[in-house]
């Protein structure tokens, strides 16, 4: 994933609109100020929100389809030309074939075939400490060749994307569960390939996770410190039966952590909002809480919500005057930008940078927006998601395109530089990002990837070793539902 910035609650019950939304008791204590949802003037909806939602999660779900190399099971990082792998892209692919499965857009047998593709790549591809490998330990290379499965790039091993890898091998296993030959391998080959990762070795001489690895280098220098996306490398890392990390890793990490007071929110602080979704793909937070969240007296899943209303109030408040912010444009996270520059702008000199982790409310900001960044909230906060959606679907058309998102765009630069009406707009797309707007739709209408994921022994001991307890973390696993095994 990405190297960035960080900086790094009293308890807030959730809005009664947000409870009739989501059908979950909320955390206890003083309620926040109601937010009703907001109703944008001069716009008429089109299409009912669950047909919109559709349509947008059938797009993201066939950058899949439309990237991946059969015979390995590879996914793209980008759909522009000529782009390696990424080995967290074949992570969220993993996780997306069973929706696509359950939605009618991919056969069951299509899907079970692409997944034991991959399987079988990275239980055979070559391991070691040299050039020519995909992994060493059971952890992979960043990138990947999309036709060999080589190194490319010369790239770091990255501890937090084979996280992201070993979360959709787990999502694999769990859900296909039928007795044909290719699903009973797809359930061995999860549990070899999770069971391969050496996650003590990835401690190096310390008690945090470090971000990388090379082979002539060895250890990058920064570890796995303050809050951001990495909830899910630590946790299945406490869980393995093989090479687990110390029991001492996960409250290390927590130490690390940086605790806010952000337009009166009290709230565990990461600026871009990718950070406050990634891990929620697969673990539900809502009423589990570790150590640092009893004494706070909140949870992760309250927490991204009110990271969520951080970065819409920041767009309120529009502090830096960028064009198009307000109450159904917000969402700062890691993405493309329009490029290294500077430019005058209404009498205002701007700067405005290329990729980078952007966020809210301490930056960095150059005035571009991530769109995609409100869908992989939808479940924290739906009454302030789906109004976004909107505005962006009835304001900005020529950005979703056919409803696929891109990285970004950045309406401060409308009809500027020779840009169009919503300013400059990302080309292509990012696996990432389509990802995790599959996932966190899905979770939003049916739950399916949190109910796949709590029936995982892994998850569920990796929880609890980090400390977790409460909620659905305190009751028995549930069986599978019907229509998970054919």
């Amino acid at each position: 994933m990405l190297l960035h910035d960080r900086r790094g609650l009293r308890r807030f019950g959730r809005p009664r609109h947000l409870l009739r939304q989501t059908g979950r008791d909320p955390p206890t204590g003083p309620a926040l100020p109601d937010r009703s949802p907001l109703h944008l003037p001069d716009i008429e909806p089109s299409l009912p929100d669950e047909d919109l939602l559709d349509r947008f999660q059938r797009a993201a779900f066939d950058y899949f389809l439309e990237t991946v190399n059969p015979e390995n099971g590879l996914v793209a990082d980008t759909s522009r030309p000529n782009w390696p792998a990424s080995i967290a892209v074949v992570g969220f692919a993993l996780s997306c074939y069973p929706v696509g499965v359950e939605r009618g857009w991919v056969t069951r047998d299509a899907a079970s075939k692409l997944t034991l593709a991959a399987l079988r790549f990275f239980w055979n591809s070559r391991q070691g400490n040299g050039d020519d490998v995909t992994g060493h330990k059971g952890f992979y290379y960043h990138f990947l060749d999309m036709r060999t499965g080589l190194r490319a790039w010369r790239c770091e091993l990255s501890m937090v994307d084979t996280a992201l890898l070993m979360a959709g091998v787990l999502v694999a296993g769990a859900y296909f569960q039928g007795d044909s030959e290719d699903e009973v391998e797809i359930r061995e080959l999860s549990e070899a390939l999770y069971r391969r990762v050496d996650w003590r070795w990835a401690q190096g001489r310390r008690p945090t996770l470090r971000q990388g690895w090379k082979p002539k280098s060895g250890f990058l220098y920064s570890d796995w410190e303050g809050y951001n996306e990495a909830t899910i490398l630590y946790v299945l890392a406490m869980a393995s039966s093989n090479r687990p990390a110390s029991d001492d890793s996960y409250g290390a990490w927590t130490a690390t952590y940086q605790w806010e007071n952000i337009h009166g929110y009290e709230v565990l602080y990461g600026g871009p909002l990718f950070m406050h979704q990634f891990s929620h793909a697969w673990i539900d937070f809502d009423g589990i809480q570790d150590a640092f969240m009893r004494e706070k007296g909140s949870d992760y899943f309250e927490n991204s919500r009110r990271a969520t209303y951080i970065h819409r109030d920041y767009a309120r408040q529009n502090p830096h005057g960028f064009g198009g912010y307000g109450d159904g444009l917000w969402g700062l996270s890691a993405g493309d930008g329009p490029g290294n520059f500077r430019a005058r702008i209404e009498q205002q000199p701007r700067r405005f940078s290329a990729y980078a982790a952007r966020g809210a409310p301490f930056g960095p900001d150059d005035g571009t927006i991530a769109p995609w960044s409100c869908l992989a909230s939808l479940p924290f906060a739906p009454e302030i998601c789906l109004p976004a959606l909107r505005h962006l679907t009835e304001c900005h058309p020529e950005v979703i395109g056919k409803f696929r998102m891109p990285s970004g765009f950045n309406p401060t630069l409308k009809n500027r530089r020779g840009f169009g009406p919503s300013g400059w707009v990302s080309e292509g797309h990012y696996g990432l990002d389509q990802g995790i707007v599959v996932l966190m739709i899905e979770n939003h209408r049916s739950r399916l990837i949190w109910d796949l994921m709590r029936s995982s022994p892994h998850l569920r001991l990796g929880l609890r070793k980090a400390g977790f307890s409460g909620g659905w973390l305190s009751q028995p696993a549930s069986p599978l539902r019907p229509g998970y095994v054919e």
